[in-house]
């Protein structure tokens, strides 16, 4: 098999299958109380870990079951009122972009798309050009489903800062394979999932949130976890990031993902991320050379992601023939992109994400398949 599907989910180390496994037999053996309660240090050290790889503060954590999950937890806790103003980018992820028109269908906010520049990045300068004293968020994808596009966040935090505004960063497709430090980032909240380039479990997330934002919202939804019960009649609100959390949790899968940080600090983010850039470089190269197949990532930083067409023949049609010979990859779907795909005129697309695990034979493999298709 030649696993070229690490934007959907990666192939986790041996480590992070052993602990997953070891502490479901703990379970089955101890029952899931106890075994929760003998793990709870190496369950805090997940945190610890997380905000490592952030450069954040454990506090700044919490644990989620997903990263739309967590993404969710600080969008709907903010507040929005007829004429509020959001803004967002044509990268932006569609669950995201559901999330923006249901709460402006209930309260009169207004979504807004900011254009991009010639190279296909966020406008930095339209950005700037949009905030006003309606602006009440900037919600972006750090690096979209659909392309090997980085979208310039570090600039897009320093906007935000200066203007007040809550900056809500979607680092689903960078965690991982790019070194993120929420200082230099500048957002107020980021959200993440296990499965993708951190190659921890599915069913795991991350989310980070700045405590000047959690100063200002209450979650949505509270429980036992993330509020204390005083009083018949009071409760009193957790201070630290676990607001954003539930009680109940697979602590298998959580113990997992702290095994897959840990599995990546020890090899480096920056390292990872120059070997991912170069792969995918690579094969953005060796692709552009096959007669009839068009590479469409965007941007002046580019990523581990590829995507691309082959002349006559259907996205999926070409991810079916490639996982017929072993090769895994995807579709980025046109519908999944309504502010993107269309605007550029582009259909579904086929999507290959390498890892630093991935070698340049399998790059090859998969040319050499698209090759045959193409002629």
């Amino acid at each position: 098999m030649t696993h070229l599907d690490n934007a959907g989910a990666s192939l986790p180390p041996a480590v992070v299958t052993d602990t997953v496994i070891a502490h479901l037999r703990a379970e089955a053996l101890r029952g899931g109380y106890r075994a929760a309660a003998e793990a709870a240090p190496r369950l805090e050290a997940v945190r610890a870990s997380i905000a490592t790889l952030l450069n954040a503060d454990a506090g700044d954590i919490a644990l989620t079951d997903n990263a739309t999950r967590g993404w969710q937890a600080v969008f709907y806790a903010l507040p929005f009122g007829p004429g509020d103003r959001i803004l967002t980018s044509r990268a932006e992820y569609a669950s995201n972009a559901i999330a923006f028109l249901q709460v402006a269908g209930r309260t009169g906010a207004r979504v807004e798309v900011v254009e991009d520049d010639p190279s296909g990045q966020l406008d930095v300068e339209d950005l700037r050009r949009r905030m006003d004293e309606r602006v009440r968020l900037i919600a972006i994808t750090h690096v979209p489903t659909q392309g090997g596009l980085v979208n310039p966040a570090e600039e897009v935090g320093g906007i935000a800062e200066s203007a007040g505004v809550p900056y809500l960063l979607d680092a689903c497709q960078s965690a991982g394979q790019l070194d993120l430090d929420v200082e230099r980032l500048r957002c107020d909240a980021l959200s993440a999932p296990g499965r993708k380039y951190l190659r921890g479990p599915r069913g795991t997330g991350l989310l980070y949130v700045r405590p000047r934002l959690r100063e200002r919202i209450t979650p949505a939804v509270l429980d036992l976890h993330a509020a204390t019960w005083t009083a018949p009649d009071r409760y009193e609100v957790e201070g630290t990031a676990r607001m954003f959390e539930t009680w109940e949790r697979d602590v298998a899968a959580v113990l997992g993902l702290g095994a897959a940080v840990d599995y990546a600090l020890a090899w480096g983010l920056p390292a990872i991320e120059a070997r991912v850039v170069a792969l995918a470089a690579r094969l953005r190269d060796a692709l552009r050379e096959v007669p009839g197949v068009r590479v469409h990532d965007q941007g002046v930083r580019r990523c581990g992601i590829v995507t691309f067409t082959v002349a006559g023949r259907p996205a999926a049609e070409v991810h079916g023939r490639l996982a017929e010979i072993g090769v895994n990859t995807s579709v980025s779907l046109s519908r999944y992109a309504q502010y993107d795909l269309p605007a550029r005129g582009l259909p579904d697309l086929v999507r290959a994400s390498v890892h630093y695990y991935n070698t340049d034979e399998e790059l090859h493999r998969l040319v050499e398949a698209v090759r045959e298709m193409a002629g």
